[in-house]
């Protein structure tokens, strides 16, 4: 049996269909629905976390933490866990992500991390303009502005529109010109590429791929295919980000990263509860979701 571990059921129909299909005895748990006696001994299943660090924007903002506390009561009673606490870790802080992504060589934006916004306006010279803020708890480009000088920063800061993280910090990256409006997210199950998918981003920041988000943020009437699997992706250096989510306890995750003007590449986003645009993976002849279904059951 798989039992998913979620907040979000927007985001469950295309694994439910994968999983139909595969005939995978499964169960739901929505965390907003859920309370915990540690007492009680867990199903023996394996489970699969989804807890998203923008829960928040759907009225869950505490849910990771019980997400957390239902992690280390299944690592107690040795139950099998994609994504477990580690990932549920590094799912909800960026200030985490970056210095574990550095640990394997993985190269990230300059980032300067605060709370106070006296912290953030003197952080700010050392980042240089341009630059872009974002939250350290976040998800689908929330938080995400470009400022490129220091008046419109301390603008931004001193009005009733500055947007603060959910955990109080708010991160000052160095702005990455790329060649191109688009980033690039690697899919990867089992700890292996399975894709990469580029992003327009000309539309802004917010990049969710799932079918609902694509509806809820882009025109009905517009015309570019804002995601598209990329034919022969390959980068130098895939070997590494295997092993980062080997090691980071992350089975399933999209990992963004950004080209510049010189062809270098800047991670900054791993998402441990990542979804997939079924336009896409209909156009590439690909399907994540029963990748997914797959890689679960093997481990029944």
């Amino acid at each position: 049996m798989v039992i998913i571990i979620h907040e979000n059921n927007e985001w469950i129909a295309p694994f439910e269909t994968a999983f139909q299909k595969f005939s995978i005895d499964y169960r739901i748990w929505y965390v907003p629905n859920m309370s915990l006696d540690l007492s009680e001994v867990p199903p023996d299943a394996v489970y699969w976390n989804r807890m998203s660090a923008s829960s928040h924007t759907r009225g869950h903002r505490y849910e990771p933490e019980l997400a957390a506390g239902i992690l280390a009561w299944l690592e107690r009673h040795n139950r099998t866990v994609v994504n477990g606490p580690k990932a549920l870790d590094l799912e909800i802080s960026k200030m985490r992500q970056y210095q574990c992504l550095e640990q394997f060589s993985i190269q990230t934006p300059k980032t300067f991390c605060a709370i106070t916004k006296e912290h953030l306006a003197s952080g700010a010279l050392r980042i240089g303009f341009p630059l872009i803020t974002k939250h350290n708890r976040a998800g689908k480009g929330l938080g995400v502005r470009k400022f490129d000088n220091e008046a419109t920063l301390q603008a931004y800061l001193d009005s009733d529109d500055f947007e603060e993280s959910p955990d109080g910090i708010t991160l000052l990256q160095e702005y990455i010109e790329a060649p191109t409006a688009s980033i690039f997210r690697m899919e990867f199950v089992n700890c292996k590429f399975l894709y990469a998918i580029e992003v327009d981003t000309s539309q802004g920041f917010e990049l969710c791929p799932a079918e609902v988000c694509e509806l809820e943020s882009n025109c009905p009437t517009e015309a570019i295919a804002k995601f598209t699997i990329v034919k022969d992706f390959s980068i130098p250096n895939i070997s590494d980000y295997e092993s980062f989510l080997e090691q980071s306890d992350i089975g399933i995750a999209g990992i963004e990263i950004i080209y510049d003007k010189n062809g270098d590449y800047w991670t900054y986003d791993v998402n441990t509860n990542t979804n997939y645009n079924p336009e896409a993976e209909h156009k590439g002849n690909q399907s994540a979701p029963e990748e997914i279904a797959k890689y679960l059951i093997s481990l029944a």
